[in-house]
């Protein structure tokens, strides 16, 4: 953890505050990069167990009926093409996400330096998460099109819907519950960028945060 800053400069360290602050957006910046380039690349969260996009915890007896009764492909089909649209969103979406970086305070910056390792992740969920919902929304529900999701989901839904054994019909709503998870993705990965950051000198790779989180 960097010293504690007092007045214009940071003790033990002679770091301004205005480095500080200059660090912590860019190691932000930096971790939200990283996350969105790994996130939008094919299986970005496809192939990762940590963030993939499975069918929600209200449609699990959907899934498992589907696949007793021998649909078990298209149930596959839905989840491949939700990770698909929420490593599409992840090319568009990300600069909106670092640009909310910018409206972090000094204040903000000097509590996030005191905080834990996901400090500053946990900032800018807190501070970003309603207006990057509404932002993402759009980008999944025209990702969802593209890779044919809505389709998928669709028919997952109205051949569960058609069993002798459904008596309660399901329909989620499936653009709303991908951008939660891909939202929710993407914050993982930036607090692991961040971690990253704080602890390992070698993803420190610009000037400004080999001062600020190598003092």
């Amino acid at each position: 953890m960097l010293g504690k800053a007092t007045g214009s400069s940071t003790s033990g360290t002679g770091l301004s505050t205005d480095q500080i602050v200059a660090g912590l957006k860019e190691a932000l910046s930096v971790g939200a990069q990283n996350s969105a380039s790994k996130l939008s690349a094919v299986d970005g969260f496809f192939a990762n167990a940590a963030i993939k996009v499975l069918m929600p915890p209200e449609a699990k007896k959907v899934e498992t009926a589907l696949r007793t009764a021998g649909m078990g492909k298209l149930v596959d089909n839905a989840i491949l093409s939700m990770n698909r649209a929420a490593e599409d969103a992840s090319k568009s979406a990300a600069p909106i996400f670092v640009n909310a970086i910018k409206s972090m305070s000094i204040n903000d910056a000097l509590g996030i330096l005191k905080g834990t390792d996901t400090a500053a992740t946990g900032y800018l969920r807190g501070k970003t998460t309603a207006a990057l919902t509404a932002a993402f929304r759009p980008v999944i529900d025209t990702a969802l099109q593209k890779t044919a999701a809505t389709s998928y989901w669709k028919t997952v839904f109205d051949a569960y819907n058609r069993l002798p054994t459904t008596f309660t019909k399901i329909n989620p709503d499936l653009a709303g519950y991908v951008t939660e998870k891909s939202l929710g993705g993407m914050f993982f990965q930036v607090a692991e960028e961040e971690k990253k950051i704080r602890k390992d000198p070698a993803a420190r790779v610009t000037d400004i945060l080999k001062k600020v989180f190598g003092s």
